[in-house]
């Protein structure tokens, strides 16, 4: 029962435990910005949805780990690890565990129902937020209580495991409709030091580069493994989601990032990370807003980073290729048809969220507007499909891909570029504004296709955002600027890679690096949350973001490339 505690030590309401494939975990965190006082299985299977809660008799501190979470309390102590994807383990030793239903007050139509199986005496919970049944197997000890067994209405409903004063332990399944009883085959140790071994090699292979300078990668491989899904409902390959507490989707933007930090120790998770929301891709091209297990939104867009990403991502064999060519060809000529005004060579956004800044003051005159990042993404776009059908031996199809981009840039700078910065059209009126949003600057992402003297003046305006802590996506400075702001303020792991990497191509690599160590600095201090405060560093929103931890492994590998 003191088994050392070994890896990166974390604190459940940041980041929550789980599994590699797993479609549950354990936190206190029950909804958005919603925190309990006791740990929950909470499962994302058609949601985020708390199913149980699990109530120690006695006080105590949780320790999380990759592979084990515990309970000290003294003088027990109880220990959880995942045996596979959907069966954790539970063990206890001079504490009693409570084992109920995550909200009692629901009623037996949205609730639990919980039954004790007359086949194995096992406690079975069926929940209709998940439509999935959990079930609880004895395996040592005794259940002193069936709290609410086959009950209807509000009653609690759950069990009451002891060892009386001896160890108890518990086997907790989350199953369809019927499974042969459980029975187990392996000892907690066992089952624990399995989970563990599969986190390692996880840990080197995504990081084999890691040492002393780049103290959060451990804890950054963590938040993507443990986010990571196995196939389920609308999630057709083995997906790693945004998060596994309230952003629990792939989004169509969001997941490059994932797919960049995998892509040279997972070449084959990696192209499944970027392959995801193009098995969902629309008729006219568009990719859906956000996949997730019951739900797919086509209402809005994201940003066509996919040409800028694929120049990441390991090279594919020819046939391949060839499909990864069509689909980033769809997508493209999605924004050329359905997102051109007749007569326009520029591409328009409808409203903020098509560009993932969904409330950048870029969008507060107008939001149907054309935009220079939106260009710069296209140019990047349609050079990455002139550079595939070349290797395909389609050499019509790379000139007219590369005429394409020739045309966009001309456009881009001739209608978009004032004096010493970039402006915003109105798709309608073609009136134009210029804001104080770092996505205003995004087009450094062009890097070398830029003029010499746009460079170095998007450079000098980029230095004006960097705070203490990185690149804040509003000018600190801008009456509009708020720290909690969503795109209006907070510090986000996206821009930042771009800007990063436009820079350097742009030969601004001595900003890049600089934007690079203090980015670093902030994950290694504030962990790896959706957004973090420009001013203070503090994380915000969502606090276990995945294209927060791939940021930090991206930035910190190349960082340790470049320095050794």
């Amino acid at each position: 029962m003191t088994a050392a505690v070994t890896g990166p030590v974390f604190s459940l309401r940041e980041i929550p435990f789980s599994f590699r494939g797993s479609w549950f975990g354990f936190s206190p965190v029950i909804g958005e910005n919603t925190y309990a006082r006791d740990v929950h299985l909470v499962s994302h299977q058609t949601g985020m949805h708390p199913v149980l809660r699990l109530v120690p008799s006695a006080d105590g501190i949780v320790t999380a780990t990759p592979h084990r979470l515990i309970w000290d309390c003294a003088p027990g102590r109880i220990d959880l690890a995942y045996e596979d994807t959907d069966t954790v383990r539970v063990r206890g030793h001079g504490v009693d565990l409570r084992l109920l239903a995550a909200d009692p007050t629901l009623t037996p139509f949205s609730g639990p129902y919980f039954f004790r199986d007359p086949r194995d005496g096992s406690a079975v919970f069926t929940v209709y937020q998940t439509g999935r049944r959990y079930r609880v197997t004895l395996l040592a000890g005794r259940f002193t209580e069936h709290l609410g067994a086959q009950e209807l209405g509000t009653a609690e409903r759950g069990v009451v495991v002891t060892g009386d004063r001896d160890t108890w332990e518990i086997a907790i399944e989350e199953f369809e409709t019927a499974r042969v009883p459980y029975t187990g085959g392996h000892d907690f140790e066992q089952v624990a030091a399995a989970a563990r071994r599969d986190f390692e090699d996880h840990l080197d292979t995504v990081a084999p580069w890691r040492d002393d300078r780049t103290p959060a990668a451990e804890l950054a491989v963590y938040v993507l493994w443990s986010a990571t899904v196995r196939p389920a409902g609308f999630v057709t390959r083995t997906a790693v989601l945004m998060s596994k507490h309230w952003m629990d989707k792939v989004w169509s933007w969001d997941h490059c990032f994932n797919a960049i930090a995998l892509a040279e120790g997972l070449p084959a998770l990696a192209w499944d990370q970027f392959h995801l929301p193009f098995d969902h891709q629309e008729a006219g091209g568009a990719l859906p807003d956000s996949v997730t297990h019951s739900e797919i939104l086509y209402n809005f867009v994201k940003p066509p980073i996919h040409g800028w990403v694929l120049r990441h991502l390991p090279p594919l064999p020819g046939p391949e290729r060839a499909r990864v060519y069509r689909l980033l060809e769809r997508w493209t000529v999605f924004w050329l048809v359905a997102r051109r005004v007749p007569g326009h060579e520029l591409a328009h956004y409808q409203h903020g969220n098509d560009s993932g800044w969904d409330n950048a003051t870029t969008f507060a005159p107008e939001r149907v507007v054309e935009t220079a990042d939106l260009a710069s993404f296209l140019i990047l776009q349609m050079r990455t499909l002139a550079r595939l059908a070349g290797g395909l031996s389609l050499p019509a199809e790379a000139a007219r891909w590369s005429q394409a981009a020739d045309r966009m840039g001309t456009a881009m700078l001739d209608r978009l570029w004032r004096d010493d910065r970039f402006v915003t059209r109105s798709a309608s009126s073609h009136r134009t504004w210029t804001s104080d949003s770092l996505l205003d600057l995004m087009p450094i992402v062009l890097g070398e296709e830029l003029p010499q003297h746009v460079r170095t003046a998007l450079a000098d305006r980029i230095t004006t955002h960097l705070t203490e802590y990185g690149l804040a996506t509003e000018l600190p400075a801008s009456p509009h600027y708020r720290d909690d702001g969503y795109w209006r303020g907070p510090i986000w792991a996206p821009s930042t890679v771009l800007i990063e990497d436009g820079l350097r191509r742009a030969g601004q690599t001595v900003l890049a690096d600089e934007i690079s160590a203090r980015f670093r600095a902030l994950c290694e201090k504030s962990g790896f949350a959706e957004n973090f405060d420009a001013r203070t560093g503090t994380g915000l929103r969502d606090r276990a973001y995945t294209w927060t931890a791939s940021a930090y492994l991206i930035l910190a590998a190349a960082h340790l490339r470049r320095t050794s």
